[in-house]
C-alpha cells in the first residue's frame, strides 16, 4: 500500500487546501491544472474524493512543493495568514505575505529539521497572563523575572535575536518586509513560537520589536500579532508588550546607574547622552529617551523637543560613536537565511547530500546564488573552526 493509500482522503484534502492558499492559487486554477472540474477539486480538498498520484503529482508541481512533502506523516501544514487576517485589511498584501513567509520558513526549518533527526529544545518561559491593574507595572516585574531566568542581572541584552533563538527556541527570521511593518509573532503547537523582523529597519529598531515581540510571547502567546511601524498603544496588551519591551532591553536600574555616569557634571539631557545610552544598551534613540521619560530622568515631552529642534540623527551617532559604530551584519545579508540555527541547518543537510542547493533555495525562499553564499560562509567558518582545533591540539 502507497503512502497515499496509507493516509485518509481528508488529511489529504486538508494539505492540499493549505497548500493551495499558500501558492495564492483559486480553486478553479488548481482544476485546470489537473483538468478537472471546480466541484471535483472542492471534493478533494473535503476528503469526499480520493486524489489520484498522477493529479497529486501536478498540483504539488502547480504549488510549488514536491509530493514528499504533503505526503510526510510528520508534515507541518499551517496557515499564519489565516490567524493574523483579523489584524489587517484582507487587502493588506504587505502584511499577508509577511504571515505567509514566516509560516514558509518555520515549515522549512522544521523539514531541515526532521531531516536531521533534530528534535528542537523548548524551553518556553512560564506564560504571565495580563492581570488588572497596571499594566506596565506588570510587565516591568515579569521583564526583570525574565531577565533573571537568563541569568542577565542587569547586563544589556547582547544580541536578542540569538537569545530568543537559542535559549527558548523561537523561530526567529530576520527579512526585508515592507516598511510599515515591524515585525510578527505567532504561536503554533507543531511549530512553537515564530517570529518575523524586518531587516530594512536599523538594528536597535529591531531590537526593540523583537523585545515587543517578546512581550506578547510571554503574556499572550496563542494570540497572533503584527507590529507596525509607529503603532499607537490601544489595547493593554500593547502596552504590555511596549513596556515589556523596553524593561527588557533598558533595566531600570542599570538605566539608572548608567545615566549618572554619562551625565556627570551636566545639568541638561544632550544628544551626545542619548547617543551613547542608545548605543550601550542596544535600543533607537527614541526608544532611550521614551524610556527616559518613563523613569523621571528626563522630562515628559522631551523627545518631542528633540524632534521639534532637528532631531538626533544618524550623523550625529556618527560623530559621537566613530569606530564604535559596528556594521549591521543582519540587515547586509537579509535575503538569505540570517539566523545562526538556521544557517548551520542547511549547511549541514546540503553537506550530508540531503537535499540540493535548489531544494535549498526554494524551502528558504531565497535564489541558488543567495543559497551558495551561506554554504560557502558556513564552510569556510567551519575550516577556520577547525584549524583552530587542531592549534589548540598541537
Amino acid at each position: 500500500m502507497t503512502p497515499l493509500e496509507q493516509m485518509n482522503p481528508r488529511d489529504v484534502g486538508e494539505r492540499l487546501r493549505v497548500a493551495r492558499e499558500s501558492a495564492r492559487l483559486t480553486q478553479a486554477d488548481a482544476a485546470s491544472s489537473i483538468d478537472v472540474a471546480r466541484t471535483t477539486l472542492v471534493a478533494i480538498e473535503q476528503g469526499q474524493r480520493r486524489v489520484r498520484m498522477s493529479e497529486l503529482q501536478q498540483l504539488a508541481k502547480a504549488y510549488g512543493t514536491s509530493v514528499n512533502a504533503l505526503l510526510r506523516q510528520e508534515a507541518i501544514h499551517v496557515d499564519f495568514a489565516v490567524r493574523f487576517r483579523k489584524l489587517f485589511d484582507s487587502k493588506d498584501d504587505a502584511a499577508t505575505n509577511a504571515a505567509e513567509l514566516m509560516a514558509n520558513l518555520a515549515k522549512a526549518e522544521v523539514e531541515l529539521e526532521d531531516l536531521l533527526g533534530i528534535k528542537r529544545v523548548q524551553n518556553y518561559p512560564p506564560e504571565r497572563p495580563i492581570l488588572r491593574g497596571d499594566v506596565r507595572a506588570q510587565a516591568e516585574h515579569d521583564a526583570t523575572e525574565l531577565r533573571h531566568r537568563l541569568g542577565l542581572g542587569i547586563r544589556p541584552v547582547p544580541d536578542i535575536v540569538t537569545l530568543l533563538e537559542m535559549e527558548f527556541g523561537v523561530r526567529v527570521y530576520v527579512r526585508r518586509l515592507n516598511s510599515r511593518i515591524s515585525g510578527l509573532f505567532a504561536y503554533d503547537e507543531a511549530l512553537g513560537p515564530c517570529m518575523l523582523l524586518n531587516a530594512n529597519h536599523p538594528r536597535e529598531r529591531r531590537n526593540q520589536s523583537a523585545a515587543h515581540e517578546c512581550g506578547h510571547f510571554v503574556s499572550s502567546r496563542r494570540s497572533a500579532e503584527i507590529l507596525h511601524r509607529d503603532e499607537l498603544e490601544n489595547t493593554r496588551e500593547e502596552r504590555y508588550a511596549s513596556a515589556f519591551g523596553r524593561a527588557l532591553m533598558t533595566p531600570a536600574r542599570a538605566l539608572m546607574q548608567k545615566f549618572e555616569e554619562v551625565t556627570v557634571g551636566s545639568n541638561r539631557l544632550t544628544r551626545r547622552h542619548v547617543v551613547v545610552l542608545a548605543h550601550f544598551f542596544g535600543v533607537s534613540r527614541e526608544a532611550m529617551v521614551r524610556r527616559l521619560e518613563e523613569l523621571e530622568l528626563a522630562k515628559g515631552g522631551t523627545w518631542d523637543w528633540f524632534q521639534a529642534n532637528g532631531g538626533i540623527t544618524d550623523e550625529h551617532a556618527r560623530q559621537v560613536l566613530g569606530d564604535l559604530s559596528s556594521p549591521d551584519v543582519q540587515k547586509a545579508e537579509a535575503g538569505r537565511p540570517t539566523t545562526l540555527r538556521l544557517n548551520l541547518l542547511a549547511a549541514e543537510v546540503y553537506r550530508r547530500g540531503l537535499l540540493s542547493e535548489g531544494q535549498l533555495a526554494r524551502l528558504l525562499c531565497i535564489d541558488r546564488v543567495e543559497v551558495r553564499e551561506v554554504l560557502d560562509s558556513q564552510e569556510v567558518e567551519g575550516s577556520e573552526s577547525d584549524k583552530t582545533a587542531l592549534n589548540l591540539l598541537d
